[in-house]
């Protein structure tokens, strides 16, 4: 029956989706040749045109990609009504790129690409509101007992019952627990309102009785021995089991998986850079940014080395080792706003509010983060990104990955000119546990729009704490 539900829900997605990229069609029509927002006005192919194209190319390549990128999949353990929006967007920028060649390939010049182009945008925000309001759909009626799926625990512990009040506490994921099984001295005790309605030993005969939509099993490590046993029951009345392991507290929120030859292996850290599509939008983002800072603030480095040496002899340029991208050390690029100083305490002192090495030069520049800009060089060597924790010196890296739980994570991915501990106001003499607090949380809660978020607090967040 759910899966049913499921092939119904699919097959009114696909009209849905169809309706979208008409739609998107006749709005990015109008707004190419019958508005002047591309330019004047003039000749274009007839509607039927690109009418004909859409149903015929656009619409089946839109569909394919859906569905590769798993945008029909079910929706009720999505997080968030917008959980699909990236694999939307993904979708859509793949579509754009094959609708292009195949225009190429039929040799059709005379077909906008700033329409193709228009109706992509205008199919990508669309199909992310059309998502979400179905979400939206489906929570109402499961919150209303509708669609609901049942559910049995097995598990009497903590393990269980956390998970169990989860389940209870998101009405809007529609499930109904329908029992535990536990130990026999649990027999007709209640956990928020959900009874023990059998023991261990009693699963074939409940399985045989009962249906269930999914089996969870939720027991300690020492127990593992009965997966066996419980697994066959469940396998024999066509039941799928799931584990929750009982060392779930180690993995991260969307744990991955490996296959070294034919054993998997579970990835403890889910890093979203080690995705090799993520990491190539990090890269592009990377060097659009750095490339375009870099032209626009060469006049005020230009001005910033004059003024440096006039005010003080040593190099305009200072350069210090840093531990970046997975515990690599490289020479991090800053103007000199200090004077020259010993190596040794160079490499082992912070900077202070009033530091008395700072010159009148370097106050101001390390005041305005103007000091910090020869950083987009590093960038462009791929040493760093515009966004990403703060690399830190190696004295410092061997100080804290000692007393700081965690420390180390934060190498996971490439350091940063800015970052979400920066915006937050963790910079500086500032401390130590919640800049590492918000470089995990930014590691394993990477996406693009973050980026960009953090980037435009970044200019309003620029004198906190800078010196």
């Amino acid at each position: 029956m759910i899966k049913e539900n499921q092939r119904i829900l699919n097959a009114i997605l696909v009209i849905i989706d169809i309706f979208v990229i008409l739609f998107s069609l006749v709005f990015a029509y109008f707004v190419r040749f019958k508005t002047t927002l591309f330019g004047p006005l003039g000749e274009s192919l007839p509607f039927s045109a690109y009418l004909i194209f859409t149903v015929v190319c656009i619409i089946p390549t839109y569909l394919l990609l859906y569905y590769f990128f798993g945008l029909y999949k079910p929706f009720r353990n999505k997080s968030s009504i917008f959980s699909g929006a990236e694999d939307i967007i993904k979708s859509d920028m793949m579509a754009f790129i094959i609708l292009v060649a195949i225009l190429f390939v039929i040799k059709q010049p005379d077909f906008s690409r700033i329409m193709l182009f228009l109706l992509s945008l205008f199919g990508m925000i669309f199909a992310i509101i059309e998502r979400a309001l179905v979400v939206l759909v489906l929570r109402f009626m499961r919150i209303n007992n509708h669609n609901l799926k049942h559910m049995l625990i097995i598990g009497d512990n903590e393990l269980a019952f956390n998970f169990a009040h989860k389940i209870k506490s998101k009405t809007f994921l529609g499930y109904n627990i329908a029992g535990f099984l536990g130990r026999e001295e649990h027999l007709g005790n209640t956990f928020e309102g959900i009874k023990f309605i059998g023991t261990f030993n009693d699963l074939p005969k409940i399985l045989k009785t009962n249906k269930f939509d999914r089996v969870v099993i939720a027991i300690p490590l020492k127990y593992y021995y009965h997966l066996n046993e419980i697994v066959d029951a469940c396998e024999e009345e066509g039941i799928k089991a799931e584990i929750i392991p009982d060392y779930y507290e180690y993995l991260p929120a969307k744990p991955s998986v490996d296959m070294l030859d034919d054993l998997p292996i579970i990835n403890i850290r889910y890093v979203p850079l080690d995705d090799a599509f993520n990491k190539f939008k990090k890269i592009v983002s990377d060097y659009f940014v750095a490339i375009i800072a870099i032209i626009i603030t060469s006049p005020i480095m230009l001005i910033t080395a004059i003024a440096i040496k006039i005010e003080s002899p040593g190099p305009i340029i200072f350069k210090q080792e840093r531990i970046g991208y997975n515990g690599n050390p490289f020479m991090m690029y800053k103007f000199r706003s200090m004077r020259v100083q010993d190596e040794t305490d160079e490499k082992s002192q912070w900077t202070i509010e009033d530091d008395p090495r700072k010159t009148k030069v370097g106050a101001f520049i390390r005041k305005m983060s103007i000091d910090e800009l020869p950083q987009f060089f590093n960038v462009l060597k791929r040493e760093m990104s515009v966004v990403g924790p703060r690399p830190e010196r190696p004295f410092f890296v061997e100080k804290f990955k000692k007393t700081i739980p965690k420390y180390m994570v934060k190498h996971q991915v490439r350091p940063g000119l800015t970052g979400l501990a920066q915006v937050n106001g963790y910079r500086g003499n500032t401390s130590i546990e919640k800049r590492i607090e918000y470089d995990i949380r930014y590691v394993e809660n990477w996406r693009l729009l973050l980026d960009i978020q953090i980037m435009f607090k970044t200019v309003f967040k620029i004198k906190d704490n800078a010196y």
